[in-house]
């Protein structure tokens, strides 16, 4: 059976090279490096030139038959460069937050730049498959979404829905990133001397990941603390999220019922989220270089207070493995092929 020809943009970025990686087993589709820019790619050894070359265009588009194009890059080249792959009848799966936001107020607001394809802003789909899965199967341009907003909203938004937070008593979430999140640009922050046997704090309370948590979750800003921190290890994110629950919670097997019956019912259980019995949780080995969400908690019956524990790879179910996830459904492949 012949493969699926794909294209990727930005395939020399970390999150673009980990879709490289990822496709290059899938069982149904051949990756193709579409060239934007120089791309500094490392050298190769004699005799391995990895997947096909084509310059990034709408004609190579049309030739070649791409079924989808990813774009790896930042959020201004997937403007400029979405709207002809979809005219050149590819779907679209953007990893940058260019369309993300839903509206150009919230992406002037959080962005700090003005959106220059507000149609195809209002035009793309949310893609996070755990919530909005029918709606990517039949997208056009689907939104990959943001690392932090990946592990927040899967701990979060079954609570809210089930009423099991009290709201007024604020959610906080605690955020801890490795160095890959930041992209393969050089920079002072990110450079070795600053961050190994270091450990810092950046964007407090702008920080561009919030809005995606509020929209998705139904979670007003002034509910929502969100401090994301830098650590000094390669991949992973692990967020420790705190509140209050309320009285519908008397013990921990409440949460666990909740958690349960969203993610892990028959005959459709989530392949791609994990949950720990009460009083365990997960740590970021358990989900390096997976798909997976592992999630995990603590209840103090006592207090109502409640501690979540939501762990990914933020180059996998942050970036790349939930852009092919998206892929897979848009294209009508198993959800979990070239993931498990």
């Amino acid at each position: 059976m012949s493969e699926t020809p794909v294209g990727i943009v930005g395939f020399s970025g970390y999150s673009g090279a980990e879709l490289v990686s990822l496709l290059s087993k899938h069982p149904h589709v051949e990756p193709i490096l579409l060239e934007h820019r120089d791309s500094g790619d490392r050298p190769r050894p004699l005799g391995h030139s990895g997947p096909r070359r084509l310059p990034c265009s709408p004609d190579s588009i049309r030739s070649a038959g791409l079924a989808a194009v990813f774009f790896a890059t930042p959020p201004e080249v997937s403007m400029q460069l979405a709207g002809p792959m979809l005219d050149a009848g590819a779907k679209v799966i953007d990893l940058s937050g260019a369309f993300r936001l839903g509206t150009t107020e919230n992406y002037q607001r959080w962005y700090k730049e003005s959106h220059t394809q507000p149609e195809l802003l209002k035009e793309a789909v949310y893609g996070l498959p755990e919530f909005c899965r029918s709606r990517v199967a039949v997208a056009r341009l689907i939104s990959n979404p943001g690392c932090y907003p990946t592990a927040a909203n899967l701990a979060l938004k079954p609570l809210i829905e089930a009423g099991a937070i009290v709201r007024e008593f604020g959610i906080v979430c605690d955020a801890k990133s490795g160095v890959s999140g930041a992209g393969r640009k050089a920079s002072l922050k990110t450079s070795f001397c600053e961050v190994t046997e270091n450990f810092s704090v950046y964007s407090i309370f702008d920080h561009r990941h919030v809005p995606e948590v509020l929209r998705t979750s139904g979670l007003d800003e002034s509910e929502f603390s969100f401090t994301a921190q830098l650590i000094p290890i390669h991949r992973g994110i692990l967020e420790t999220i705190y509140f209050r629950a309320s009285e519908k919670i008397a013990s921990a097997d409440d949460l666990l019922a909740i958690y349960r019956g969203r993610y892990a019912s028959e005959p459709a259980p989530e392949p791609f989220v994990r949950l720990y019995p009460p009083g365990q949780v997960p740590d970021l080995q358990a989900v390096a270089h997976t798909n997976f969400c592992d999630i995990g908690f603590k209840y103090d019956e006592k207090t109502r207070r409640a501690v979540v524990i939501s762990a990914i790879d933020n180059l996998v179910k942050g970036a790349a493995g939930q852009a092919i996830q998206n892929m897979n459904l848009a294209l009508g492949y198993p959800e979990t092929a070239g993931l498990l």
